[in-house]
């Protein structure tokens, strides 16, 4: 048995085609359902700027600050996100994501985020928009071990409604 540890995945770099885009879309979506913080903030420049809801956060710090905050309060998260568009240096997505809070209550978050990077592959900016609803335990649809990543077989994300 190897004790090597895995290999990290190649940093993208813009200009991005539709093939870097789209996995570019899933190392961060694999990077946020590790729950990670000091790992998913590695993916931003120092000097990140980001918009999160009615949030607007500065740097790399701020940043881990913010997501171990953040998977303090959402419980058993699990997001998909999908390509949505891209430029030389910019992708827009749209995400879902399940949580429960303290109380077990469920909510499934529904938002698109503008991520802007700099020439290191590094996320220089990133706006959110967020809306969560309450839904029943027995409605959840992203069902796989956690914190890690969605298996390849999992579906997408399905139509909002």
């Amino acid at each position: 048995m190897s004790t090597n540890p895995p290999t990290p995945a190649p940093i993208l770099v813009p200009p991005f085609t539709p093939e870097t885009a789209r996995l570019k879309v899933r190392q961060a979506e694999n990077g946020w359902n590790s729950r990670d913080p000091e790992r998913v903030s590695l993916a931003y420049s120092e000097d990140s700027v980001w918009r999160n809801r009615s949030e607007f956060i500065t740097g790399r710090d701020a940043i881990r600050r913010f997501l171990a905050g953040k998977w303090e309060r959402e419980l058993d998260y699990r997001l998909v996100k999908d390509l949505w568009a891209f430029t030389d240096d910019r992708i827009a997505v749209r995400f879902q994501y399940e949580w429960h809070d303290a109380a077990g209550r469920w909510f499934r978050s529904y938002g698109n985020e503008l991520w802007e990077f700099d020439d290191r592959g590094l996320m220089r900016r990133r706006e959110a928009s967020i809306n969560d609803v309450a839904i029943e335990e027995g409605d959840r649809r992203f069902f796989w071990p956690a914190p890690g990543p969605r298996p390849a077989d999992h579906p997408d994300i399905p139509e909002v409604r």
